[in-house]
């Protein structure tokens, strides 16, 4: 089994970064930080004869990366009690792949995905739209939708103050390790 982490963060080593390392630790994991690609807004086309328009940006060899893994850890700081503009932009677009891609929706479905969310204001509670938010999005893809975990920091480093997500985040390495360990098997 492979890993990825989309970063939808736009601060270099912000907290949802040194939380989701804690998930990582040790594991093999692609990183894919969207703050460093061009990642052109959606224009809804799915409804035109001719689909949608070749667009210059990076969002292309984005999907593929993605798709060509097993596991995906979704990052992101919680912006306005949501996710990230970044990630937003980069999620929006799977229409578009829902349209160019007949397997899209087949290799989501053998994907297990994750969420890390970081945010200051009792992210504990006003996270969990977001999670929800992120359950509907994965059910629509056909991804299997296997866990998340909530932190609060709002200055840089504070995160490592969250003892509760730091222990989430070693549990949720523990699962991940132990669904990589049975599928070997």
């Amino acid at each position: 089994m492979s890993v990825a982490v989309i970063y939808g963060g736009t601060r270099s080593n912000g907290n949802t970064e040194q939380l989701t390392e804690r998930v990582i630790g040790e594991m093999e994991a692609e990183k894919i930080l969207l703050k460093d690609y061009d990642i052109k807004p959606i224009e809804d086309y799915r409804h035109h004869e001719a689909g949608f328009p070749k667009v210059e940006d990076d969002y292309k060899q984005l999907i593929d990366r993605m798709l060509s893994h097993d596991v995906v850890i979704f990052a992101t700081p919680i912006y306005w009690y949501g996710m990230s503009g970044t990630l937003k932009n980069f999620i929006d677009r799977w229409s578009q792949s829902m349209k160019e891609y007949p397997n899209f929706k087949k290799k989501m479905s053998e994907m297990q995905t994750y969420i890390v969310a970081v945010g200051g204001d009792a992210p504990f509670i006003k996270g969990l739209p977001l999670v929800q938010q992120f359950h509907y999005i994965f059910s629509f893809a056909g991804a299997s939708f296997e866990g998340y975990v909530l932190g609060e920091g709002n200055k840089p480093g504070e995160i490592l103050q969250d003892k509760q997500a730091l222990v989430a985040a070693e549990q949720m390495q523990k699962k991940i390790k132990k669904q990589m360990m049975l599928a070997l098997e």
